[in-house]
């Protein structure tokens, strides 16, 4: 292994979509959601153990977060934990855990990936991850991975590609036209149709010179903030100076930040399994269905005349079904959700209203 790779893993979002398996106390990255027995934020360390050393692995959440990332990974060293005191969206963080990097490993070659995405195929991504960080060694570039569309989602954002520019060292390798965020679904369609379009996977690689030369132009006052760090990264004085930056610092995202606007973007064409796992209808596309296509997580759920339904009950509780067809059905310990699946991006609204009628208990 190369020990200039390094991989940070971001695990501070709320999961908001996934309400009401995920709250705010415990969400979606620390839960097993698909039942196999580890959460998601396990998955994804262990993913990465198998490409780089495992004390090459920088894991960012929010401070409330910390024990549950220590609890879930117990070998994790605590400098490997950056702790954000406020979310301030992907850009911040990625700075963050770039800037501590490089003040130890000015050669350092970065991974960047969701705590919270499926893989089903494991190899081939273990192989796609690996092309890139060679390639990204090599070359003053900003690497993504894209992901080949089978359906015109209009959860994802896409990335466009330049077809007529292939490049020797690997045929995967694009050069990035544009990005485009969550289309509707008649520009979808026309994205799946023109076959130069990819799923944005929101996982990203580069070197960490690379990087911090594209936040220098494109998000100066951010790029000041965090470089202005390396005199406190890796020392008692280093929580400090975060809780001070993070209370100045505006929140903004990566791919509007950068990516968006960098003349040196390039996509790997990949297609190892993935799902994002952001809403019910992605773990009811990644899970084993019964006979009438109900996806059901929990071992006391009991289905009469449903269909294509996602059921998500916690192992001490019963639930038992009748006659819903294309439902979401799931709960905790407090909360029950029952809605359309179509209706599903309607579920961020639901928790606001819960907030706003009942207090945040619920979430």
């Amino acid at each position: 292994m190369n020990k200039s790779n390094y991989c940070v893993i971001m695990a501070g979002g709320l999961g908001t979509r996934f309400w009401p398996i995920s709250k705010t106390a415990l969400p979606k990255q620390f839960i097993d959601v698909l039942g196999t027995g580890k959460t998601l934020i396990q998955q994804t360390y262990e993913r990465f153990e198998k490409i780089l050393p495992s004390e090459n692995i920088f894991i960012v959440t929010n401070t409330i977060y910390k024990e549950l990332v220590k609890e879930q990974i117990p070998h994790i060293s605590d400098n490997n934990i950056l702790c954000e005191p406020l979310r301030r969206n992907t850009a911040p963080c990625i700075a963050y855990a770039v800037s501590k990097i490089a003040c130890f490993d000015e050669k350092a070659n970065i991974v960047v990936a969701p705590s919270d995405h499926i893989i089903l195929d494991e190899t081939e991504f273990i192989n796609i991850v690996n092309s890139a960080l060679d390639v990204s060694s090599k070359n003053d570039w900003l690497i993504t991975l894209g992901i080949k569309p089978s359906r015109p989602d209009t959860g994802y954002g896409y990335i466009q590609f330049n077809d007529d520019k292939k490049f020797d060292e690997d045929k995967r390798l694009r050069k990035v036209k544009t990005f485009t965020e969550k289309p509707n679904l008649t520009i979808a369609q026309t994205f799946i149709k023109s076959g130069d379009f990819l799923w944005n996977a929101g996982i990203f690689i580069w070197s960490a010179k690379s990087i911090m030369n594209a936040f220098k132009q494109h998000l100066p006052e951010i790029f000041e903030l965090f470089v202005d760090g390396k005199n406190f990264y890796n020392t008692s004085e280093e929580e400090s100076f975060i809780n001070k930056t993070y209370s100045i610092c505006r929140g903004i995202s990566i791919d509007y930040g950068v990516m968006e606007k960098a003349d040196n973007v390039y996509v790997f064409i990949s297609d190892f399994g993935w799902s994002d796992l952001g809403t019910w209808v992605s773990l009811y596309e990644n899970r084993q269905k019964d006979n009438n296509g109900n996806a059901i997580v929990g071992q006391n759920v009991m289905m009469y005349n449903s269909t294509d339904c996602v059921v998500h009950i916690p192992k001490n509780k019963l639930a038992v079904i009748q006659g819903l067809h294309n439902y979401v059905v799931a709960m905790d310990d407090n909360s029950l959700l029952i809605c359309r699946k179509e209706d599903e991006q309607e579920i961020k609204n639901y928790v606001n209203d819960v907030i706003a009628q009942k207090g945040e208990r619920f979430v």
